[in-house]
């Protein structure tokens, strides 16, 4: 009977490595096409947990131990593990969620303006998150405008994305609940489906298929988005988190040397930044490095002429669609388009004619 006791205790322990290793950025792991394996094993945990265990107790009492302390290490070493793997590997275990969400204006802001932030603008009311506290908690769920939204960043591909959380006609509450080729995945409480952060598409359980509704967001500096929106109410720190969150610029400035979170300063690496534009269906990826230097691109996308713009403290980014074939021009953080002048977000300063935005990342 032993033999059950090391065959519950050796699959139990696999079990609870292999749950992890496939979620988690892990040497291999987000390099693999496992994501229905990973789904698969998470589903059913409970009937694997319960199989192993039950060698387990049946090895353990049915078998004569002359030494009563050789089943006790292995026993306190799969403790070890399981504990190690569901309370601390966990990723809503390693990046919680905050337990106050504090917002408060310009003037009672104490977030640096040369930090970066989600900023998301809805019927009047403007509220801008800060990618150091972001990238910690990795979705923060608030009110906007009166819509409730869902706002997320993956340090890891380094990508922000705002969504509608409701799912089905309901208000729907998510966790993170690990990674997929380097992209945060968020599991939603009603169908445990698992979405992927950076489409907002679900990609295993029950609503494989299903798309979160886009909420427009752009990704500035905290000094140009208070230009743009001075009445806008700025995420603060959580006291609970201060130890976690990033208290340098060097995520933010590409200055990272961390194998997942680091920059590759050339163009088209796996860690090089490009901004990606969508208009209608069609997407695009653009070199950070050429829009430096170029300030503005001008392209063509599903029919459309479109401008992607830096703005001159190089962090704050945004894209059009231009009517006709004007191009657009920059000059001291003013879009001009003909005689007409525009501000960095596209709103009309000497016309009523606003520019159309288009979504960039």
């Amino acid at each position: 009977m032993k033999k059950y006791f090391w065959l519950g205790f050796l699959g139990f322990f696999l079990f609870e490595i292999v749950n992890v290793y496939f979620i988690m950025p892990m040497p291999g792991s987000q390099r693999m096409n496992s994501i229905g394996i990973a789904y698969f094993l998470y589903k059913w945990r409970w009937i694997f947990r319960g199989l192993f265990g039950l060698l387990i107790v049946v090895g353990l009492f049915r078998s004569n131990w002359k030494r009563k302390w050789v089943p006790v290490l292995p026993l306190v070493l799969l403790a070890g593990v399981a504990y190690m793997a569901n309370f601390k590997m966990a990723a809503d275990a390693m990046f919680r969620q905050p337990k106050q969400l504090m917002l408060t204006s310009a003037g009672n802001n104490k977030v640096d303006p040369n930090r970066l932030v989600i900023g998301v603008s809805i019927n009047g009311e403007a509220k801008a998150y800060p990618i150091q506290f972001l990238g910690y908690h990795h979705h923060i769920q608030d009110v906007v405008g009166g819509k409730p939204v869902l706002v997320t960043y993956c340090t890891v591909c380094r990508t922000g994305r705002v969504f509608d959380p409701t799912v089905n006609g309901k208000k729907e509450t998510f966790r993170l609940v690990g990674m997929d080729h380097f992209n945060a995945m968020l599991e939603d409480a009603t169908t445990k489906s698992w979405w992927r952060q950076a489409s907002g598409e679900a990609i295993s359980g029950k609503l494989k298929g299903q798309k979160l509704t886009e909420v427009y967001s752009t990704q500035t500096s905290l000094a140009k988005w208070l230009l743009l929106n001075p009445n806008s109410l700025i995420m603060q720190a959580d006291p609970a988190f201060i130890r976690s969150y990033d208290s340098t610029l060097k995520y933010e400035s590409g200055l990272s040397r961390n194998s997942l979170t680091g920059t590759d300063s050339l163009s088209w690496k796996d860690k090089s930044w490009v901004i990606g534009v969508r208009s209608g269906t069609e997407k695009k990826a653009y070199d950070w490095n050429k829009l430096k230097t170029e300030r503005i691109i001008h392209d063509n996308l599903n029919n459309t002429v479109l401008a992607l713009v830096l703005a001159s403290d190089d962090k704050s980014f945004f894209a059009f669609e231009i009517p006709g074939a004007e191009k657009l021009v920059l000059k001291n953080d003013t879009l001009l388009l003909g005689t007409k002048h525009f501000l960095l977000n596209g709103k009309g300063i000497d016309t009523a004619f606003n520019l159309t935005p288009l979504p960039a990342y």
